[in-house]
């Protein structure tokens, strides 16, 4: 009798679990099942930044900002690929936006700090570096990475 008491268990926990009807999973019909839409341009952007394609990227970004202003994400790439095209003046204004929209966007705070470093603000930098201390409690590689990038600094430009 032992033998039938898993299968049991098994069988009425499936029998019992809520499901959600396609139609509001298909639908993004809200509730317990959202759909996670995928970007196709944020995709192509994704994959231009890692083929050093920056100029292609911000073409991406640039749609996907003008279809969705609040998308901090877009707007932290954006600052990214302007950073990595040496355009700093077009990259902080990104990078303040995504961290406007998202307070928390460990990668702006990252990226906005290595940009302050390539700006020789050394501060600013530091204070995007405590701002990830708080928010990544036990570390993350966003903390770990702008740590790395500021003893770098300090090692190439001693006081």
């Amino acid at each position: 009798m032992r033998t039938f008491a898993l299968p049991l268990f098994v069988f009425l926990a499936l029998l019992l679990t809520p499901v959600a009807p396609p139609s509001a999973v298909a639908s993004g019909g809200g509730g317990a099942f959202p759909v996670q839409r995928v970007d196709s341009d944020l995709d192509r952007a994704n994959q231009a930044i890692a083929a050093k394609q920056y100029d292609r990227a911000i073409t991406y970004l640039n749609v996907v900002v003008a279809r969705d202003e609040g998308n901090a994400e877009a707007h932290n790439l954006l600052g990214y690929a302007e950073r990595q095209r040496g355009n700093l003046a077009a990259a902080f204004p990104h990078y303040e936006r995504a961290l406007a929209l998202d307070p928390k966007h460990r990668g702006a705070h990252e990226y906005i700090g290595e940009a302050y470093l390539l700006d020789g603000n050394l501060p600013k930098a530091e204070e995007h570096l405590a701002k990830l201390d708080k928010l990544c409690r036990f570390s993350c590689a966003e903390y770990r990475d702008l740590k790395r990038a500021v003893a770098d600094y300090r090692t190439q430009h001693p006081q």
